[in-house]
């Protein structure tokens, strides 16, 4: 009963995380877009997007970050080092919410360098930004699904097939 509760509010956790992360990069193409602005405009904009970013990072996506990484953490104390040993999906999934966290990071750079109005990134790389939670979303969760060893190859090979068709759908559809 104790594993499933903390499975819960892991699943919990990790949805606040996503859902913040998702919504972060989207604040980051409005104030991208809104340095293009007349200079009434843009101060306005740009002051409300940094606002905006930060309070979404601070209140949203490190509590998000923080609680998925606690609860995951719990379960595998629950479960003990032998069945996280036995469970080679897991230390897929564990690299990969390592990875997710990197990106998390690199996500408060890009905030702290737009509240400056410096604008480092393209559109296009913003949006290619913006899928990056989706393609972790679903391989972790056709992990955490298929858990066998003989699935992970598929679950990995259709994460990198994702982000290609993502990648050729921004390109292909974004000029700038």
């Amino acid at each position: 009963m104790i594993y499933l509760f903390l499975k819960a509010l892991h699943v919990i956790s990790m949805v606040a995380w996503f859902a913040g992360l998702i919504y972060l990069v989207r604040l980051f193409i409005y104030h991208s877009d809104a340095l293009n602005q007349d200079d009434a405009d843009k101060s306005i904009l740009t002051k409300q997007y940094a606002q905006m970013s930060l309070r979404l990072y601070k209140h949203l996506c490190n509590p998000g970050m923080m609680l998925t990484w606690f609860f995951g953490i719990a379960m595998i104390a629950h479960n003990g080092m032998e069945w996280f040993g036995q469970n080679g999906w897991l230390h897929v999934k564990v690299m990969l919410v390592l990875l997710l966290t990197v990106y998390h990071l690199y996500l408060k750079k890009v905030m702290k360098s737009q509240a400056n109005n410096e604008n480092k990134h393209s559109g296009l790389k913003l949006r290619l930004l913006s899928e990056v939670p989706t393609v972790f979303l679903i391989t972790i969760v056709m992990l955490g699904i298929f858990k066998t060893g003989s699935n992970i190859m598929y679950v990995v090979g259709g994460m990198v097939l994702l982000a290609l068709i993502i990648y050729i759908g921004i390109k292909s559809t974004y000029k700038n």
